[in-house]
């Protein structure tokens, strides 16, 4: 039977029913942000702060507390609220700077999302909000104050949770109709006497009028309504829309214009600005209000006095439905009630539906709350870069040095999926692609967008360049998109019963193909097939800025751009293959990926020329070209040198049974090019009968990189794989040149390095997408190899397990860092005994990245984004058996997990 949910997932998917309309889409950040930034040198940070934002209209986009707006972002809703303490008003969340935050910018509040549904049907999230006054200018004082080698300073820190004085604020949004929405919110006082809190759910339209032509918007007071407050929404684009709030509530109204008057600016074009409800709440400041009530921004001004241990509700409804003055009491009834507690078992039942029996109660939460912040996650991309330009005064077409001023085709206007609302509120195109792999488990329509979006013309770069980030768009992130949209494609072919879109499949190729070349002409500096790539995201994993001129001169041969062009190269093969069942053109595509493949794979094997395979240490390293012709290794256990071991894809008999011309084409080019099949050698594969391994190594190379791997004094942690040996605590690398000396140690926490970003640090940590892709490529190993290759995992101790039960092995550790123990502590918290008490015991955060010995969370705090993988592991290994792939191979895997399904 399907659930409510699915069947408006279906609705949705074909065009009949809009319940992706509306959606927690108001991002949590928008001042900082490279796109309202219009300072001379390019200074974001500064040149809108939070302390200006309550202020300041923005122009790309709005930010708010548990909001939501249309997929436009014309209407939004949010919370704000104030405890009678603060010196203003609480409508963002507040956090430190690049540069005042001692390792990067850092979120200090505490908020968790919880529940979500694929259409927005049912969210909840809660944010614990302090009763004591908060300490803006002792976060910002003390992390500015604090060196690298120390601690963040973080809220819990202040002592302002002493006494457990703070309110939960539960904020659930449930969907009575497409465009009918109730926004509970209920407020639950934690400390030990009554407080006061006054709540203020505040409407408002994006100002969209001051670059534009269309006529402004307006809200206004509904006359004659009793027991609530009502505001009439009109706007031009968006139509006609009610905010429906209960009890007789007082409504502030102004404008969202900037008070230009307060930055010494000129005088406001209105005398009632952004920051009016903020001033008549916490300063009094009466006139700030406009007592005509009508405007662009309102706010009900609602009073809550709660007992201690008590809680209160408030009743919120934002709808297209006209609503006669008698009918707003009913609206608000015990309909709205019944309607999200519907809503909330629909949520329930939606998951039992999606997620594979096999997992315990605990597991089963952290996949729900992984997903949870994921749906949360989802935000509104506004962003014209040629008008962006000529608002600075820049011509488009000759910008000069001016961040992104080669990309100005691009426009954005769309819901993308974010790293993370508040420290990463922008796209980033490698952690995109793994967001799609995550949202598959629920919501394939949406994956599939999403791979669009940056394939599409108003994103891809004439040249074929995939746009990396909104700080710099021409950057070079790792080519995964092929990898994603091929894993994408099968999960969906599995859903629709065996049939692929392979129409979306094909498109999708043809985009990637023009971005392969584009990889192909710029990124291999010899033409050797040696690949480079700058920082290809993995920040300041090298012992040099990647993405900087090397203090030697000369370039870098990466083990790391190599390998994802090698994975590229299998990417781009298997979509041919599956294209070329229904069209024989695309056989000739796929010879051309095997043979770039094969060529890729000499040149990393070559004997005759510096390699960066070091027979000496059986691992792979950067290989440093320097001007006079020399080359160096350098000899940095990294995941750098493990990433080669994600460049292998196994492909079943059924490729040489459909395309036997294939195989037979392989072995002529072969034939024709000794070189390439002696260098070959290394890579050659003497698995199952019938399967076909493309990797960059032999089975002697692969034992001698496992070993390192599965070591738990290097790679192997309780939590998963490092990105760099813990070798290097011991024996740090080191390189001098220049009279300065570059060093590489093992650091498991946060960066002790500014080289590249603010707070990431690839010198130790787990993350999990690369983790992700090391048990993809176990599991393909595991398939072409079988039962009869074991290896001791961990390396030493005596127990041999298949390569199908290392990858098992590696997903429970991941899986591990966000799972309670005996002593109820989640390892993501670091022990921090609040985490495991009542009231905060139940609420996950899926962290950017995490220690690599004890597991806590670090980097971004709220960083579902490719985090949100912990969801992926135990749907796949609660469903799948090594039985089950070594009989149906890799493609398999998915229709096994799709049975399941069925099955239930």
């Amino acid at each position: 039977m399907t659930s409510a949910e699915q069947q408006r997932i279906t609705d949705a998917d074909t065009g009949d029913v809009p319940w992706r309309r509306w959606g927690p889409y108001l991002s949590e950040r928008q001042w900082g942000s490279v796109r309202e930034d219009y300072s001379p040198g390019g200074d974001a940070w500064n040149y809108l702060t939070h302390d200006q934002a309550r202020s300041r209209a923005y122009r790309w986009g709005e930010d708010g507390i548990g909001g939501l707006s249309d997929d436009r972002q014309l209407l939004c809703l949010a919370l704000a609220m104030w405890n009678g303490r603060d010196p203003i008003l609480k409508e963002r969340f507040f956090g430190v700077t690049n540069s005042e935050g001692n390792h990067g910018e850092d979120v200090k509040e505490y908020y968790f999302y919880v529940d979500g549904t694929p259409t927005h049907s049912y969210m909840r999230m809660l944010y614990k909000y302090p009763q004591r006054e908060y300490p803006y200018n002792d976060l910002v004082q003390t992390n500015r104050s604090r060196g690298r080698d120390q601690f963040e300073y973080e809220l819990l820190d202040t002592g302002i949770f002493a006494d457990e004085r703070y309110f939960d604020v539960e904020v659930e949004q449930a969907k009575a109709g497409p465009e009918d929405i109730l926004v509970r919110v209920t407020v639950h006082n934690r400390g030990p006497e009554t407080a006061t809190l006054r709540l203020l759910p505040t409407l408002w339209f994006r100002n969209t009028w001051r670059d534009s032509r269309n006529g402004e918007p307006t809200l206004y007071q509904m006359p004659g309504v009793r027991d609530a407050a009502v505001v009439e929404a009109r706007h031009p684009e968006l139509g006609r829309r009610w905010l429906l709030v209960k009890g007789e509530q007082p409504l502030l109204f102004t404008d969202n214009e900037s008070n230009d008057e307060r930055f010494g600016g000129g005088p406001n074009v209105s005398p009632y600005v952004k920051d009016g409800i903020d001033r008549f709440v916490v300063h009094g400041e009466k006139e700030a209000v406009n007592a005509a009530l009508t405007g662009t921004k309102v706010a009900a001004d609602i009073a809550l006095e709660i007992p201690a241990g008590e809680s209160a509700v408030v009743r919120v409804r934002l709808t297209d439905e006209p609503v006669p003055p008698e009918a707003v009491r009913e609206r608000l009834g015990s309909v709205f009630d019944e309607t999200v507690e519907l809503r909330r078992r629909e949520a329930t039942e939606f998951y039992d539906e999606r997620l594979a029996g096999g997992m315990t109660p605990d597991e089963r939460e952290v996949v729900r709350q992984a997903l949870a912040g994921m749906l949360w996650s989802k935000q509104y991309f506004g962003y014209d870069v040629e008008r962006w330009l000529t608002q600075h005064g820049r011509d488009p077409l000759d910008a000069g040095q001016i961040r992104n001023g080669q990309w100005y085709h691009l426009i954005a206007d769309d819901v993308i999926s974010m790293p993370d609302a508040w420290e990463y509120p922008w796209f980033a195109a490698w952690d995109l692609a793994f967001h799609t792999v995550a949202f598959s488990l629920i919501d394939l329509h949406f994956a599939k967008h999403q791979l669009d979006l940056l394939l599409g013309r108003r994103y891809l770069h004439p040249n074929g360049q995939i746009p990396a980030y909104e700080w710099n768009f021409g950057d070079v992130n790792p080519p995964v998109h092929a990898w994603a949209t091929y894993l994408v494609y099968e999960l969906d072919k599995s859903h629709r019963g065996g049939n692929g879109d392979r129409e979306w499949l094909a498109s999708a190729f043809h985009q990637l193909a023009k971005n392969f070349v584009w990889w192909v002409n710029r990124k291999d500096a010899d033409g050797n097939n040696v690949f480079q790539g700058g920082f290809l995201g993995l920040d300041n994993i090298g012992v040099f800025d990647r993405s900087a001129p090397l203090p030697t001169g000369g370039h870098l041969d990466q083990a790391d751009g190599t390998a994802w062009m090698a994975l590229y190269c299998q990417n781009m093969l298997q979509i041919a293959l599956e294209l070329a069942q229904d069209d024989e053109t695309y056989v000739e595509q796929a010879q051309t990926y095997v043979e770039h493949f094969a060529w890729i794979a000499a040149a990393v094997n070559h004997p005759g020329r510096a390699s960066m395979w070091d027979e000496e240490d059986g691992f792979f390293y950067d290989l440093l070209r320097l001007p006079d012709g020399g080359a160096v290794r350098l000899k940095v256990r990294s995941m750098v040198g493990l990433l080669p071991l994600a460049a292998a894809t196994v492909f079943d008999r059924t490729v040489s049974a459909r395309h036997p011309e294939i195989i037979e084409e392989a072995n002529r080019f072969l034939d024709a090019h000794p070189s390439v099949s002696a260098a070959l050698n290394k890579g050659r594969f003497a698995g199952r009968p019938g399967t076909h391994l493309l990797a960059l190594f032999d089975e002697n190379r692969l034992r001698r990189i496992l070993s390192r791997l599965l070591d738990e004094e290097e790679f192997l942690s309780p939590y998963g794989i490092r990105s760099v040996s813990r070798f290097h605590a011991e024996h740090p690398f080191e390189f001098d040149v220049g009279g300065a000396r570059y060093t590489v140690p093992y650091s498991p926490a946060e960066s002790d390095s500014g080289m590249f970003g603010g707070n990431s640090n690839w010198r130790g940590p787990i993350w999990f997408p690369v983790n992700a892709l090391m048990i993809r490529a176990l599991l393909n190993l595991y398939a072409g190899y079988g039962d009869d290759f074991t290896v001791e995992c961990p390396t030493g101790s005596g127990v041999e397990m298949t390569l199908f039960e290392v990858a098992k092995e590696i997903s429970n550790r991941l899986t591990r860092i966000f799972l309670p123990g005996e002593d109820g502590h989640r390892p993501c918290f670091g022990g921090q005994d609040i985490f495991a008490s009542e009231n905060w015991r139940d609420l996950i955060t899926f962290s950017e990245y995490f220690h690599g010995d004890n597991g806590a969370g670090l980097g971004a705090g709220h960083q579902t984004g490719w985090t949100g993988l912990v969801a992926v592991f135990p749907v796949l290994f609660a469903r799948v058996s090594g039985a089950e792939l070594l009989q149906h191979g890799m493609s398999g895997i998915f229709q096994a997990v799709d049975d399941e399904e069925d099955r239930r």
